[in-house]
């Protein structure tokens, strides 16, 4: 299974990214690939965090398209990964064990929900997203 990272969707969202076209593709692919794709909780609300700000660029998506946006993909086939058993305590354990600090965190809580809900690779476009063992990390829009 694939974990589809909060960057591309955004980009898949947001018609005005350089990105669009490609991160709608990615998803797509991600979609039909063997064991399919899903989302990590965290990517949900960081996804709707950042295209409903106020200070958008593009302008802020209204709650309701986005929300619509999200189900869109639900009913596409892209499962919700979620947080197993003890989440928050192997949390903090892989962030002190791998080093990990600051905002990177955010990386690690979307790769350990990806881990738990059954992800074997996250796709995003971050090319700085945290490496996590059992978790290998692939940029579709930048591969050949």
């Amino acid at each position: 299974m694939i974990a589809i990272d909060t960057n591309l969707l955004i980009y898949a969202h947001r018609s005005g990214t350089p990105e669009h076209v490609d991160a709608r593709r990615a998803i797509e692919s991600a979609l039909n690939a063997p064991g399919g794709c899903g989302v990590a909780t965290p990517s949900v609300a960081e996804f709707f965090s950042i295209v409903t700000h106020p200070t958008a660029t593009g302008n802020p998506s209204p709650p309701d398209v986005a929300a619509e946006f999200l189900q869109s993909l639900r009913e596409s086939g892209v499962d919700d990964l979620t947080p197993g058993p003890g989440f928050a305590a192997r949390l903090a354990r892989m962030a002190a064990n791998l080093g990990v600090t600051g905002a990177r965190v955010f990386d690690l809580q979307i790769g350990l929900c990806a881990l738990d809900g059954g992800a074997t690779s996250v796709w995003t476009h971050d090319g700085g997203f945290v490496k996590i063992p059992g978790l290998s990390v692939h940029d579709p829009l930048t591969a050949a």
